[in-house]
């Protein structure tokens, strides 16, 4: 069923036409949904296809630029969050919004506490907390606790009863599952149908096709900021359909052609054996090669990052090793992984790259500050010419380092860092997300420029939302999934649907092949 021919029996909530623009950024570009009284409406859609804004601007945290939102039949519009609470739609966030340093009962009820004669009844806020609590099957998580001491899945209720506590009549579930074990899931899914039975609307957004199955009514599949299906049955509706759906694309990527590489017997540059971080990925195990890229395809939150950042020793491994050229690197030491040759381009550049500020070629040279220091000096004359020869060479816009590096496009800021590690002469580059709010032109630089390291015997590792991007530029790809690598093969022996199915099923999926060494991997 077609956006354009979905019909709204009924509907509490109709969004019609959602338009929703940011500098440089379409995020929405006609987004249409309905959902019915005590239905779970199912939100789909791949990383970047407007989930996360469009609940935004049914939360009232956004505002549309153009389109039409009913509820109830008659028009309205939330001029910010509160307007849509006292409506009855409550947000529960993938990035949980609760004080670390209050309790539970003051997370629940904050802004909302029970007073009379201007006195505050905190006795009454711990009572009705502890009901929301019974009733979402966690009686033991007491009200004056501080949600700060209480783990992710007990936040992650602490949020839900916030929820409850609004007497909200659509609640909306951003990846609710994403910190929950199965037999909390599952309780989860009994408070979910017991809100349904009484009428309450429920919005789960989910990459678990298996939870779509289980607790979903209807399904809209979202796919570069437009709704390409809505009201399709969630349990009759084929997966490959599903899969489909979500897969097809607009942008065009302009990858360089993948170069034969010569068989050789060097040894791996970079060796990664049994590594573990606690409660963020186990077990991981790869090696990478001079000249190959390795493409980490898996969704937000499945530990890619973190496999990144532990490598470059910005977190300490629980246990395994990292080896780069032979030599074992210190756990939790950025400074020893960076005198080993290895460099870090974060998905966040401009929180954890870059210093805004600063210009360009204190940027460029901030990891190589020893070079350009003489008799305890620090000589900027040559940090600006050997900054410049890196901004030419990648062909920098404006060539102009002495600008501060927040005047520069998010192409032209990504090329300020890998230039960071070029200057260095880094022997293996971990990119993270490394065209993230760049255009479409810059992309295709970036591309040239990875594909170009590669070729003078870097090793390098891509981290990346955008499926096609990872087989696009990679040599050979590990599929992770909740934190373990479920299946390794060469780019070109996957598409994107296969690569998909793969992180949807995660470790779970039938026909999946343990993770091999890297000359063996395949994917059954």
């Amino acid at each position: 069923m077609t956006a354009a021919t979905a019909p709204a029996p009924d509907a509490l909530l109709e969004m019609r036409g959602i338009v929703k623009q940011f500098p440089g950024v379409r995020a929405l570009g006609g987004v249409d949904l309905d959902v019915r009284a005590g239905e779970v409406h199912c939100l789909l859609g791949q990383n970047g296809a407007g989930k996360s804004t469009l609940i935004k601007v049914l939360a009232g945290a956004h505002q549309p630029d153009e389109g039409l939102i009913t509820w109830q039949g008659e028009p309205v519009r939330f001029a910010d969050p509160q307007a849509a609470i006292s409506l009855g739609i409550a947000t529960i966030y993938q990035e949980l919004d609760l004080v670390a340093g209050l309790g539970v009962a003051d997370n629940v009820f904050l802004g909302r506490e029970r007073s009379r004669s201007g006195l505050s009844r905190p006795a009454e806020d711990n009572r009705a907390a502890a009901a929301l609590m019974a009733r979402l099957g966690h009686p033991e998580i007491r009200p004056t606790v501080e949600v700060g001491q209480l783990s992710a899945a007990a936040q992650q209720m602490v949020s839900m009863a916030r929820a409850l506590s609004q007497d909200a009549r659509l609640i909306v579930m951003d990846e609710p599952s994403a910190v929950l074990d199965n037999e909390e899931v599952e309780r989860l899914f009994r408070v979910i149908r017991d809100l349904t039975a009484q009428g309450v609307a429920v919005v789960y957004i989910s990459h678990r096709l298996e939870e779509i199955r289980q607790i979903g009514d209807r399904i809209t599949v979202l796919k570069d900021g437009r709704t390409v299906a809505t009201g399709l049955p969630a349990r009759e509706t084929p997966t490959r359909e599903v899969i489909t759906l979500m897969t097809g694309r607009t942008i065009e990527y302009v990858f360089p052609p993948r170069r034969q590489r010569p068989a050789t017997d060097d040894p791996p540059l970079l060796e990664v054996a049994g590594l573990a971080l606690a409660g963020r990925f186990s077990d991981v195990s790869f090696s990478v090669h001079p000249g190959e890229v390795l493409g980490l395809a898996g969704l937000v939150g499945s530990g890619r990052s973190e496999i990144l950042e532990t490598l470059y020793g910005a977190r300490r491994a629980s246990t395994g090793t990292v080896r780069v050229g032979g030599r074992e690197l210190r756990r939790g030491d950025v400074a020893a992984a960076v005198s080993a040759g290895v460099g870090l381009a974060p998905e966040e550049r401009k929180s954890q790259a870059l210093l805004l500020g600063d210009p360009v070629y204190a940027n460029i040279t901030l990891s190589s500050l020893a070079r350009f220091v003489r008799g305890g000096l620090l000589f900027a004359g040559a940090q600006k010419q050997a900054a410049r020869e890196q901004a030419e060479a990648l062909d920098l816009r404006p060539v102009d380092v002495s600008r501060e590096v927040r005047t520069l496009s998010g192409g032209n800021q990504q090329k300020v860092v890998l230039a960071r590690w070029l200057l260095r002469d880094c022997r293996v580059l971990l990119l993270d997300e490394p065209t993230r709010g760049v255009d479409v032109g810059a992309r295709a630089e970036i591309y040239a420029l990875i594909r170009d390291l590669a070729d003078r015997g870097v090793a390098v590792v891509v981290v990346s939302s955008e499926i096609p991007e990872v087989l696009g530029l990679a040599d050979r790809v590990l599929v992770v999934a909740e934190g373990a690598v479920v299946a390794q093969a060469p780019a070109e022996e996957l598409d994107e649907h296969r690569v998909l199915d793969l992180i949807m099923a995660g470790t779970a999926h039938a026909g999946v092949t343990p993770p091999a060494t890297q000359d063996e991997g395949d994917v059954a």
